[in-house]
């Protein structure tokens, strides 16, 4: 009787602390019962993180005759995990293993007990998890709703102005009702579309791979402007050094940081990366780039392959930029790491290589900027538990940020060799998609992780920018036609912040911490009010970037 008293003042207490924690999103709760007569430790790891040391989650004190010890503890949500429970005095192997996917807000109880002879784990459900993809699902109906209603209105708005107020309204007015305007920037060709400029170009904006299908562009319309070549070296030069600017001295910090010190000042950053591809990329252009793309009948016997051809000074420099990233990443000899290592460090394979994280690239930073001045805060610190800085734009990685440019600065090329014949540009650009997505499935072998080349966006990897690319030229044929081609789609809304993309991700990236972008949370349990502030956040920088637009107002470098 005693007994079963203590076991149930014992559960009511369990309970009772239960109850009392107060879950965040993206958190579950595993209680663990010890019904065996020595201690047990449960380990933990993340299926996400490749060859991962198992990582201690709670030990527990043998069971006092009939009363089970227990503990609660908090478990992360996102990934599936892999458990086991060993005992004190074994020889390290698992008595009891399980992977699972636990839930958000779920409380999860596993018993270990003994039997006949042997330990078994009893897992169960106490109380059900909640689901974490609700708060997807009413910000996409919350979006399609609004898009619903916005076309909705402008058809109604157009029908009223071709039915009723069409012999009523300024002759301006009408025009805004039924025209669009063309914006300004660098210029494409004018054969295919019927608008001044590329569209889908503008939509697609924000991407590396769009900085060179920009250049190809814009450097073949200046040229055939009169503009000379040492022209577009100062002004490609000066929008470098405006990049770069921006990305040192104005976005290391926040404004209640206090004054930039330049002790622990990160050299490295996006718009730094962005500032040395355009360069590299512009300025090989510059020297390589052609007035007129047309050949004669003499040539057509290579019309199916000039694009290339023409070009293949700039192919020679591209693939020896990439030879030297081959090399270095995989011929480098890194202190007290393997060569050619492209590994996380830490906890990952096996913890027998915890201050190698990011391999050559990772030392080629600390040497170059010095460990102060690189970003000390990466992905992986979290999950494979390093201690390395390391920083994701850093010099190595930025080789193949001017290759991936370069594949951009390729279809800008196809867009104006063959503007004349949508089919041709469309084909070519499926074509470009297929062959570098048949690049990555060798590099990858199909694998996340176990290929020659894994993708590995910290690294910017061959395989990464060659899967980036695939999706980026298939993407860009898909917004041609329907944008430029067919016409049936504008770009609306995402036209709008990429006509001003520096504007917008300099202003993101100062004002992201202050009101209205940002508010102190009241309810962490769930993803609503994050995604709330995150739609909200876009939705105003939408609506500045039209205000913008209608104004016809561009922030150019």
């Amino acid at each position: 009787m005693v007994c079963g008293l203590l076991v149930l003042s014992l559960g009511l207490s369990t309970l009772r602390h239960v109850a009392a924690v107060k879950l965040k999103y993206d958190e579950a709760l595993l209680t663990a019962n010890n019904h065996l007569l020595q201690p047990i430790s449960l380990l933990v790891v993340s299926d996400y993180c490749y060859k991962c040391l198992f990582q201690p989650l709670m030990t527990l004190q043998p069971a006092q005759s009939l009363q089970p010890t227990n503990r609660t503890v908090i478990l992360r949500t996102q990934f599936k995990l892999t458990l086991h429970v060993v005992t004190e005095g074994g020889n390290g192997e698992p008595v009891c293993s399980w992977k699972q996917l636990y839930g958000e807000h779920g409380h999860y109880i596993i018993s270990v007990q003994p039997n006949n002879g042997s330990v078994k784990c009893d897992n169960h459900v106490s109380k059900s998890p909640t689901n974490n993809l609700l708060p997807l699902l009413v910000a996409f109906v919350s979006l399609l709703c609004v898009w619903g209603l916005y076309y909705l209105t402008t058809y109604v708005y157009r029908r009223t102005c071709t039915q009723k107020l069409l012999k009523k309204v300024k002759k301006k007015a009408d025009c805004e009702a039924e025209d669009e305007p063309d914006g300004s920037g660098s210029p494409g060709q004018t054969d295919l579309p019927k608008h001044r400029r590329l569209l889908s170009l503008d939509t697609f904006r924000g991407f590396v791979f769009i900085i060179g299908t920009s250049v190809a562009l814009a450097f073949s319309s200046m040229l055939k402007r009169g503009i000379h070549r040492s022209q577009l070296v100062r002004k490609l030069t000066w929008r470098t050094l405006v990049l770069m600017a921006i990305g040192v001295l104005f976005l290391n910090y926040g404004p209640a940081d206090g004054p930039l010190s330049w002790r622990w000042a990160r050299i490295p950053g996006v718009l730094q990366r962005l500032g040395v591809t355009y360069f590299v990329l512009a300025l090989m252009h510059t020297f390589f780039s052609k007035p007129s793309l047309d050949l004669d009948e003499s040539h057509q016997w290579i019309a199916a392959v000039r694009d290339i051809v023409v070009y293949w000074p700039e192919w020679i420099i591209i693939a020896a930029l990439e030879t030297v990233w081959l090399c270095l990443t995989f011929l480098l000899p890194v202190p007290g790491c393997p060569t050619g290592y492209l590994g996380p460090g830490g906890i990952g394979d096996d913890g027998l290589y915890p201050n190698c994280t990011g391999g050559a690239a990772g030392y080629i930073d600390k040497w170059l900027f010095g460990p102060n001045h690189i970003y000390n805060y990466p992905t992986c610190k979290e999950l494979y538990k390093t201690t390395q800085p390391f920083d994701p734009e850093g010099a190595l990685g930025t080789i193949n940020s001017v290759v991936m440019a370069f594949f951009g600065l390729q279809a800008g090329k196809i867009i104006l060799i063959y503007r004349k014949s949508p089919h041709q540009i469309l084909c070519r650009l499926f074509i470009w998609s297929v062959l570098l997505g048949i690049i990555s499935a060798i590099l990858t072998k199909c694998t996340r992780d176990e290929g020659f080349i894994p993708i590995n966006k910290n690294l910017w990897s061959l395989s990464f920018i060659t899967t980036l690319s695939c999706f980026s030229f298939l993407l860009l044929a898909l917004m041609f036609y329907v944008i430029d081609v067919r016409q049936w789609w504008g770009g609306q809304p995402f036209i709008y912040p990429g006509m001003n993309s520096i504007l917008v991700y300099v202003g993101h990236s100062l004002l992201a911490s202050y009101f209205p972008f940002n508010w102190e949370v009241r309810d962490w349990t769930t993803h609503y009010e994050f995604i709330a502030q995150d739609l909200l956040g876009a939705a105003i920088w939408v609506f500045v970037s039209y205000l913008l637009y209608k104004k016809t107002f561009f922030l150019k470098i």
